[in-house]
């Protein structure tokens, strides 16, 4: 497994929101990203997790409820990268797909684009 500290992993994080298109970050509303050391137990390989509606899916119903959260998962992502590069090239992608997901998008999708 590669090492690398909390503080390093959570810049990468940083790097990859920082790489979202302006037009798209402008866009993306009452969502927060998070950097966790493991997902839920029952998915140990888990790199990252959507929590909360989609863009797509909210309505006039969609007031004063808590942010979404989007989680990105150290410890899986450093077991499963060879190298450091591996760790920036994974971290955004998984960055970009859990986006994705608050802008309504699944994962079938996601996939055929290159980004699952």
């Amino acid at each position: 497994m590669l090492e690398m500290t909390r503080e390093a992993f959570e810049e990468l994080v940083s790097d990859a929101l920082d790489r979202i298109p302006p037009e798209l970050a402008r866009v993306m509303d009452n969502v927060a990203v998070f950097v966790e050391d493991e997902p839920p137990a029952d998915d140990p390989e888990l790199l990252g997790l959507y929590e909360g509606t989609p863009l797509t899916d909210r309505g006039e119903w969609y007031a004063g409820v808590l942010p979404d959260r989007i989680s990105v998962y150290m410890g899986p992502t450093l077991r499963y990268c060879e190298t450091p590069e591996d760790v920036v090239h994974e971290v955004a992608v998984t960055v970009v797909h859990e986006i994705a997901h608050h802008f309504g998008i699944e994962d079938d999708r996601l996939h055929e684009l290159g980004w699952g």
